[in-house]
């Protein structure tokens, strides 16, 4: 029974990198795929169910979904992807170093952020989006610069469990300077359950770009996204479910399927466990 269950978890977590595959393939090569175009309006086929020149069928315009759910996955990837980056880079370095100095530097460093933290997050990200205005890259550097706390906390958490190891304590008393305990000891036991918290951060960051799309506040329409179907298909719902089922399922599994790998990759190299 044992054995059969891990197979289990095994297919299941096959299925959801697969997924993310998926998403990726579709994201990269949207612009050369056999499909229709998501920015056309045909008001004769509006509110159509799925047939086969139009799979899922279309929206309250005309226009096909499988093409605005696939343009719209481009939306989401390179949000997340962006806002990823800008967090796990700032604010990994940030943990890193409040949890390797400590002092002083320490205490400054966890003030700023829990007083960024103490903001409501909602309220913040609508006054940034109007700041730096409603393109793609503006918004995710308004998500990422919010999740700087989060991986600064997770980096530090990592970094004072390593920097008590053996292996960083032997390297300090042979004399090793700080940059390099950092770049050789430390960062390479801390990037990994740091980037296994981005994939589950990565979720969230799809979540709230979509939030933002259902508020009017994301990327400018007509461009695509799953947030802003689902906000155009909500009207329709009464008549069709279709308009809005197909974007939420898509939200739904890719924000799985990342939960499900950043959490067997956290629970692989957390440094709590017996890799270090």
């Amino acid at each position: 029974m044992r054995i059969e269950q891990l197979r289990q978890i095994g297919i299941v977590h096959l299925l959801a990198s697969a997924w993310l595959l998926l998403v990726a393939f579709c994201a990269l090569f949207a612009n050369w795929l056999p499909i229709h175009d998501p920015m056309q309006t045909n008001v004769p086929l509006r509110l159509n169910g799925p047939s086969l020149s139009h799979w899922l069928g279309n929206d309250g315009l005309g226009r096909d979904i499988l093409a605005r759910l696939i343009h719209g996955a481009r939306v989401s990837v390179v949000i997340a992807l962006s806002a990823v980056i800008i967090g796990l880079l700032i604010g990994g370095s940030l943990g890193i170093m409040a949890g390797y100095f400590r002092g002083w530097f320490e205490r400054m460093v966890m003030a700023i952020l829990d007083v960024v933290l103490a903001f409501p997050w909602l309220v913040l990200l609508l006054a940034l989006v109007a700041f730096v205005g409603q393109s793609l890259f503006a918004i995710a550097a308004a998500i990422g610069l919010l999740w700087i706390p989060a991986y600064a906390r997770v980096a530090r958490a990592n970094t004072l469990a390593v920097a008590r190891k053996e292996f960083v304590l032997a390297s300090r008393a042979m004399g090793a300077r700080s940059p390099r305990i950092l770049f050789s000891e430390i960062l390479p036991n801390v990037v990994l359950p740091l980037i296994a918290y981005a994939l589950v951060a990565m979720g969230l960051v799809i979540i709230v770009e979509s939030a933002l799309a259902f508020l009017g506040l994301s990327v400018e329409a007509p461009q695509p996204t799953w947030g802003g179907m689902i906000a155009e298909g909500r009207r329709h719902m009464s008549a069709t479910v279709h308009v809005v089922l197909a974007p939420s399922l898509a939200m739904l599994l890719t924000v799985l399927s990342l939960n499900l790998v950043g959490d067997r990759l956290r629970s692989r190299y957390d440094v709590k466990g017996s890799n270090l």
